[in-house]
């Protein structure tokens, strides 16, 4: 087993002085040690967040434990440092370091991101300083690294493409293995970074940037993206079609210090069925494909049994969607109560949540319910595709509250499309009744009351859904409606919170945002923008200066109604799901039309044409 002591050693100077120093040290039950003679190929996988954020992630875990499963490929994990040890690495000259060997990043042959979360860019830079990486992929001219991302950010990565030198678009099992063993060849063979990118390029899913060039119109629109040969004129994103049989990882690794979901996690589906219009996930993880009852149980039993987890969430978009939820929970709750393990179904819909689901998850503990409802009245969930009924809400809340819950959360959106101040009253309307239901429950325990949670996000505008057209509301609407839905709450029962609207301008700018936009990104980090994510480093403030520095309007990518007719920036990238359907969609949703889920009809999304056969057969 490998470890740099060098580095070992110039930490245990200081590691006491900064808080949690576990997040810092590796060496955690489950990770992953080789001999560094053996390793051909070395891959430094950074989640630009916090150790407690990033240890949570499923698909870093799975890709973790691919890779490393080829003997001579190591991978290797980074996270970013809070403030404090940041400060003491950069006055020790200590380089960013992967916490498996301790070795600095800069030497490793892959830098890969997981995108997660549009504010997370200007950690990436951050992230990349701290290794002595220059953060403009034209000042590294070296084969190695390579710098690149994937996740769901990077169905649009045009802000990021000053910075990486290539993006997996889609699903990465295939794609990153694939992609190690080019880089091992182009090692062997004395390859220039040039070469490499070239043959990347030809990978079914591998997004390279600087292999295409992108004019404009005189109104700041996109005119033209063209492809160089023998980059394809569109990157079509990776599918798994086995998904039954998709590696999964049979241990995780084992944090000393509490993380955000500490627990094993077995993923059951992917994709989704239904086509929620504002939904960026049920377009981009398309198609739908589940696995099979036993093959989750197996998958449970190996990693609660490897890793001593007591508690084990089952994750996918909307597990309640599971051809057979009740008959896999049944399965599940066999072993999991016998071995009092707790079970968490944390993406429940409302219209699938029935009294055996409730009693299956609430078999061994009790976990919190949060219901989506997303719009206040049926006529705006209408317009979204939300596709439930307020029976659905309420018939839900009675089970809860039968079984013993006294408390809910309700999740909902400002500016919406279409969006009127009677839908904003029907959000608390919705609420009341959610209140007045528990007192219809004639066994309620006396002595207690309801109370329920009202969280408000504003409505973001993405790519690659039937919204991806409309404008963000501005934050002078956004706080009238904010008003308005206070001044009608009357009830002491019901809590409102909502997010801050400067956060949700920022993601909408950055998700919708062309190449243009790198440079102020580059400018926020530049005046000291990292973190973004966490409210007490995020400066808003700095963001508006970096974008009139640039000569750049966040109005523009944000608030702006966009043509079926405009040239999108992402155009170039086929996420499988056509745009005429999005047109079609964006339509239906102005006219109040709703469109059947997957199971129910196919609404001919453009899936089957892009993967051939049949889609979600499994749904038949």
């Amino acid at each position: 087993m490998y470890r740099n002591d060098e580095m070992m050693k110039k930490l245990d100077e200081f590691l006491l002085d900064v808080q949690k120093p576990s997040r810092y040290i590796g060496g955690e039950s489950g990770s992953v040690f080789k001999d560094k003679e053996d390793v051909d190929v070395r891959f430094a996988f950074c989640f630009p967040d916090t150790y407690e954020i990033g240890m949570s992630h499923l698909g870093m875990k799975i890709l973790y434990g691919l890779k490393n499963r080829v003997p001579n490929y190591w991978c290797e994990r980074v996270f970013m440092p809070l403030p404090d040890m940041e400060q003491k690495m950069r006055e020790r000259n200590i380089p960013l370091y992967a916490l498996e060997s301790l070795d600095p990043i800069k030497d490793f042959d892959f830098i890969g991101f997981t995108i997660q979360y549009e504010l997370c860019y200007t950690t990436i830079l951050e992230m990349l300083d701290l290794a002595g990486v220059p953060v403009l992929a034209s000042e590294r001219t070296a084969l190695t690294p390579i710098i690149m991302g994937g996740g769901p950010c990077v169905c649009n990565a045009e802000p990021l493409c000053d910075f990486f030198d290539l993006f997996a678009i889609g699903e990465g099992e295939e794609m990153n293995l694939e992609l190690m063993r080019l880089m091992e060849e182009c090692k062997k063979n004395g390859s220039t970074k040039a070469e490499f990118l070239e043959k990347a390029a030809q990978i079914e899913g591998i997004y390279v940037p600087s292999m295409y060039d992108v004019s404009y119109n005189e109104d700041g629109t996109v005119q033209k993206i063209t492809a160089k040969a023998p980059a394809p004129e569109q990157v079509k994103k990776r599918v798994i079609k086995d998904f039954d049989s998709v590696y999964s990882p049979e241990n995780f690794v084992v944090p000393f210090t509490d993380i955000v979901h500490n627990r094993a996690v077995v993923e059951v589906l992917r994709g989704c069925i239904r086509g929620c219009r504002f939904c960026q996930a049920g377009f981009i993880y398309r198609p739908f494909r589940e696995k099979k009852t036993n093959t989750v149980l197996e998958q449970t039993k190996t990693l609660c049994e490897n890793t001593g987890y007591d508690e084990v969430s089952l994750s996918s978009l909307s597990t309640s969607d599971f051809s057979d939820i009740e008959g896999l929970l049944e399965t599940l709750t066999a072993y999991t109560s016998k071995n009092r393990i707790n079970l968490s179904l944390p993406s429940l819909r409302v219209d699938r949540f029935s009294e055996k689901i409730f009693e299956e998850i609430s078999a061994v503990r009790k976990s919190g319910l949060t219901f989506a409802p997303e719009a206040g009245t049926q006529r705006l969930r209408d317009v979204i595709n939300k596709n439930i009924k307020e029976s659905d809400v309420l018939s839900s809340a009675k089970i809860a509250f039968e079984g013993g819950y006294t408390s809910i959360k309700l999740y909902f959106m400002l500016g919406l499309p279409t969006e009127t101040d009677d839908d904003i009253r029907g959000i608390y309307a919705l609420a009341k009744a959610v209140i007045d239901e528990f007192y219809q429950n004639p066994n309620r325990k006396k002595g207690k009351s309801p109370s329920v949670s009202i969280s408000l996000s504003t409505f973001i505008p993405k790519p690659f859904t039937p919204f991806e057209f409309e404008p963000q509301a501005s934050e002078a609407e956004i706080k009238r409606k904010q008003k308005l839905i206070t001044e009608v709450c009357i009830d002491k029962k019901i809590n409102i919170s909502w997010s801050k609207y400067d956060v949700s301008l920022l993601e909408a700018v950055l998700a919708r945002g062309d190449r243009r936009v790198g440079k102020a990104i580059y400018l926020a980090w530049k005046k000291g923008c990292v973190l973004d994510g966490w409210d007490e480093y995020f400066d808003f403030d700095k963001w508006k200066q970096a974008f009139a520095e640039c000569g750049l309007s966040m109005e523009f990518y944000a608030n702006r109604q966009r043509s079926y007719e405009e040239t999108a920036p992402w155009s170039h990238i086929n996420m499988l799901v056509s745009r005429e359907f999005f047109v079609e969609e964006n339509k239906r949703a102005h006219a109040g039309v709703t469109t059947p889920n997957c199971r129910e009809k196919c609404s001919n999304c453009g899936v089957i044409g892009n993967i051939g056969g049949e889609c979600c057969k499994n749904l038949r």
